[in-house]
Order: C-alpha cells, then structure tokens, then sequence
C-alpha cells in the first residue's frame, strides 16, 4: 500500500471514529435509558399483577374458610371435610385454586380432604409454610389472633404457584389452597418480549438519530478540515460559507478572517521579497559595467605592481583581491537571483564524470591537492557548467577548511551518480552542521569579513536542486567533514530533460 493511500485510510477512520464514537454515546444514553424504564416497568408491572392475583385468591380463599370451614363440626368426619374442600375449589374465584383440608384426630393420624387428589397433596405444601400455618402467636396488643393467614410463591414441576394456608381459630381444620401462576407468567413474559422489542427500536431510534446529528455536527468540520488543507496547499483565497449563528458557524467565521489576514501578509511578504529580489537583481545586473572596467583597471595595476613604489604595492595588491572578491559576490547573488525568480534552466549534455572533475580541479590548479578516485567512462547527463559550479564549491570549502589532501570519490549507486568530498580537518561543529547550506551563513559570527560570501554552498545545493538531486553534510568517524552529492543519472527518465528548450539560450 502507498504512502499516499495510508494517509488517506488513517484520515478515514478517524473520521470514521469520531462518527462512531458519537453514535456509541448516543446508543449507550438511549440503551440505558430504554433498559432503565423498561426494568421498572417490569418490575411495577410483575408486582401488580402478581399482588393482585395473589390477593384475590387469598381473600377469596379466607372468605371460604370462614364460610364454610368454621362451620364444620368439631370432628368432621372424612366425607365432610372432602365434600367442604370440593365446594371451596367449585366456589374459588377465577382462575380457580385447589384446596387441602386438615384436621387433627390423634396424633400422627391426621383426616385429610383434597379437592383433586391429583393436582395438589400435603407433599406440595412447603414445609416451612405448614409451620409457620401452625405456630400459634401470642396474643399481644398488635396482634389479636393466635393464627394468621401465610401464603408464598412456589415453583412445581418447574411452574410457578401459589401457596396458601390458615388454621380455624378456637379449634379446627386447616385449609390449604393452591393456584397456578402460569397465565401471569406467561403475561409478564409477553410484557418482557414487548419491553425488550421497544429497547431494541429505542436502540436503533437513538442510532439513527445520532448519524443525522453526527453528519450535521461533522459536514461543517469535515468542510472545515478540507478548507484548512486547501490553505495547507497555498490556496489562500479558500473561504467557507457561513450559515447559522451556532459555535460552528462562528469557527467558519474565525477561519475565513484567518485566512484573509494570513492571505494579506503572504502577499505582503511575496510583494516585498519581489521587490528584494528584483533590487538585489538590479543592483548586481548594474554593478557588472563598473565592475568590468574596475576589474581592467585593476589587472592592469597587478600588471605594473612589481614597478610601483613599495609602499603602494600592497594597496594595489589589497584593491585587486578585493575587486576579485566583488565581482565573485555580484555574480553569486546574479545566480541567486535566477534561483529565486525560477528562470535558472539546465543545459544538458553526456558528461563523463571523473573527467569533468578532472577539468574542474585542474582549471583552479588542485590537482595537487586533491586524491581522486573514480573510473572513467561514466557517462551521466547533467548540465557541465552547474557540476562545476557544485564541484568548485564543495572542493574549494573543503581546502579552506580541512586543508590538503582532499579526497573526491565517485560512483554509481542504485541508479544514483554520488560524488563524495572529504576533507581531514577538525570537522563541522555540531551547532552549525545545519546551517552550513544556509545563505550569508558564516560559522564565526565574530569574522564577518572574511574570504567566502557566504553564498557558495547554498548555491551549490540549489544546483543539485536543479538537477533533482541533493547535497548532505556530515562529519567522519575518522575525522573532518564529508560532503556528498548525489544526482539521477538519467535526467530524462526523471521528467527534467530541459535541453531542446535552453540550449538557445547558452
């Protein structure tokens, strides 16, 4: 995958991201929201239901005890008790309860009557349930009856009923009933089935709500974010419609006096460096007639020097260095000039490289001073003239300030052609090494005068530039400062063929 298309899928899924984490809070407030409500309505629903079914059964079932029961003999025979408990369960109100009736004749030989023998025995009835019916309370002034009426909820054969039981007060039978509690089950259950549909439509509510809300809270940042990059790219006169009086709109409103004013101050600064750009242009271009006749003049002086009175020639000698010096600085900033207003063009040729090293070094009479290294034949097309202008640079800062033997060293790697220049002096200091490329840069801040303008180096980069290659500087582990260039070997293959179109210009 690409640089570009990882770029590109990282800003999806953060925008992605910030969608979904609105969509998440959204669903988690709706979600706890819908189960909040939907648990206390289960809840107060259960209870109502189960409250009310329980107590009209056990009111019912008290009524009948009182009824029916308490009226029975003080021994009742078998057939009375059965014929009292099927009148009860006939009698009982909807949904309908199953009685047990129980009286005590001797002990361990109880007379018990069932309503459907079937449906509800003794075994049925919890056994902490028959004692609680039993247990007889003492009579206090908060409690007026020795016996009470005790109920719970019991599941049989895995189905939920109800158990009641009460004991005849001053004597009798006890009764015990049983109902079913499957029809409020199976209701609570439709009521659990409709409460968690109703969440789930919640749910996908809230989730629907949350991407209009997101898409209407991130189209103006997803705008804004493609303005900003639009003014990344140098479209200063990008602008964002402003709608609304929200904080959206007032951040569209901020950015669009932002870019005005950030609009303002390029062209501020593009019109004053033109304006820089064109004066250091017309000066150079006008100091070039005087130059030209002092330079003649001066020669003619350095001519005539060892004729002159000694003490006059070392002015005349200081006025021909300096006059030397000048022309080189007007020619550095003419260059620097075409540079900066893009008028600079290569003309190319087939270049055999070590050779044309060869020529640059023994044109300034280095050949002594410097240790070549490279093979013949190494044919790169490069425009001859700007190599020698990198070269002389590159070599004449290494003598300078390494001293001799410089060493020049010249190959091809990976389709790159790479010359190296080391020097064996004391190296760069780590605080200027990422200045040296820098333009008027000068290591001594106390030594602004001295023989460089400042200009060579940079000029060398922008000439590598150019070529659509590069310059580095670093220092050696073995001591003294290396400096490398590195330029396709093909400029053609990289779009930069100037040649056709400059070549009249040469």
């Amino acid at each position: 995958m690409s640089t570009v298309a990882k770029r590109a899928l990282i800003a999806g899924l953060r925008w992605t991201s910030l969608r979904l984490r609105l969509v998440v809070v959204f669903a988690l407030v709706a979600l706890t929201a819908a189960v909040s409500v939907a648990g206390i309505a289960y809840w107060l629903n259960r209870e109502a239901v189960l409250t009310r079914t329980q107590d009209t059964a056990l009111n019912d079932f008290r009524q009948s005890m009182q009824d029916r029961v308490a009226k029975l003999p003080s021994q009742p025979t078998q057939s009375e008790l059965q014929l009292a408990a099927e009148q009860m369960a006939a009698l009982s109100a909807k949904p309908g309860y199953s009685v047990l009736l129980v009286d005590t004749r001797e002990a361990g030989k109880p007379v018990v009557a069932y309503s459907d023998l079937d449906a509800f025995t003794l075994r049925d009835v919890p056994q902490k349930l028959q004692e609680q019916v039993n247990r007889k309370q003492p009579i206090t002034a908060g409690n007026a009856h020795p016996y009470h009426l005790f109920w719970m909820r019991t599941n049989l054969d895995g189905a939920p009923y109800l158990v009641g039981g009460a004991k005849v007060i001053g004597g009798g039978p006890t009764g015990y009933m049983l109902t079913s509690l499957r029809q409020e089950r199976d209701d609570l259950s439709s009521l659990a089935w409709s409460l968690g549909i109703a969440t789930g439509l919640a749910l996908l509510g809230s989730a629907l709500l949350a991407q209009a809300a997101a898409t209407t809270v991130l189209k103006p940042v997803q705008r804004l974010g493609d303005a900003a990059r639009r003014l990344g790219e140098g479209k200063l006169d990008t602008r964002l419609r402003v709608s609304g009086t929200d904080e959206l709109a007032d951040l569209s409103r901020t950015f669009n006096r932002t870019a005005a004013q950030l609009e303002k101050k390029v062209q501020d600064m593009s019109a004053r460096e033109e304006a820089s750009r064109r004066f250091v242009a017309d000066m150079s271009h006008e100091l070039r007639t005087p130059l030209t006749a002092i330079t003649a003049v001066a020669e003619v002086l350095e001519d005539e020097a060892d004729s002159l009175d000694p003490m006059i020639a070392p002015a005349v000698h200081l006025v021909v260095s300096e006059t030397r010096r000048l022309n080189d600085l007007v020619e550095n900033l003419m260059e620097v000039t075409r540079f900066d207003a893009g008028t600079a063009r290569l003309v190319l040729d087939d270049v055999d490289v070590v050779d044309q090293v060869t020529a640059c070094l023994d044109a300034r009479a280095w050949l002594d001073a410097v240790e070549l290294d490279g093979e013949r034949g190494m044919m790169v097309r490069l425009d001859p003239r700007r190599l020698d202008v990198i070269l002389a640079n590159l070599v004449g800062n290494a003598l300078k300030h390494g001293g001799s033997p410089v060493h020049v060293s010249v190959r091809a790697l990976d389709g790159e052609l790479v010359i190296e220049v080391r020097d064996n002096g004391p190296g760069i200091p780590a605080d200027v090494l990422p200045h040296v490329f820098d333009r008027f840069y000068k290591a001594s801040a106390s030594r602004p005068r001295s023989e460089g303008s400042g200009l060579g180096l940079s000029i060398a980069m922008e000439n590598a530039h150019i070529h659509g290659g590069d310059i580095t500087a670093a220092n050696s582990p073995d001591g003294g400062a290396v400096f490398t260039l590195r330029l396709p070997r093909d400029l053609e293959s990289e779009g930069r063929n100037d040649d056709a179109q400059v070549r009249g210009q040469s």
